[in-house]
């Protein structure tokens, strides 16, 4: 896969980051905690080994919330938009709505978690 840097942000570009590609994994999720986090129905992720995400903004690294035994979610602290899921695995997870350019072909999700959590009426 090709080297690609991603960048993004939150609303208010206090928290901003550079991931250096390639993307891994992307897939959506209906999980509860991705509900509450996203303030959707589903989320959409990319993850990315931490080492390659560079906090540029102003306002440095997100805030973090521990979420579960295993990860935190990450957010903005002046604008509260949701920035990603930092793991204890080496790895962060970002939520592919915050790229400046979210339409990159690579971005298409492969496949989607806990799709049990939807709605009735939102599965096909």
């Amino acid at each position: 896969m090709p080297q690609t840097t991603y960048q993004g942000g939150c609303l208010c570009g206090f928290i901003r980051y550079s991931a250096q590609g390639p993307a891994e994994k992307p897939h959506t999720c209906s999980c509860r905690n991705c509900q509450q986090h996203s303030g959707a129905l589903t989320a959409l992720w990319v993850e990315f080994p931490r080492e390659r995400i560079e906090w540029i903004g102003p306002g440095g690294s997100p805030t973090l919330y521990r979420s579960s035994d295993y990860s935190s979610r990450a957010f903005c602290p002046r604008c509260g938009s949701s920035i990603g899921a930092v793991d204890d695995e080496p790895v962060t997870a970002l939520l592919v709505g915050g790229f400046d350019d979210p339409t990159a072909p690579e971005l298409k999700p492969d496949y989607h978690s806990f799709e049990d959590c939807q709605p009735a009426w939102w599965r096909t």
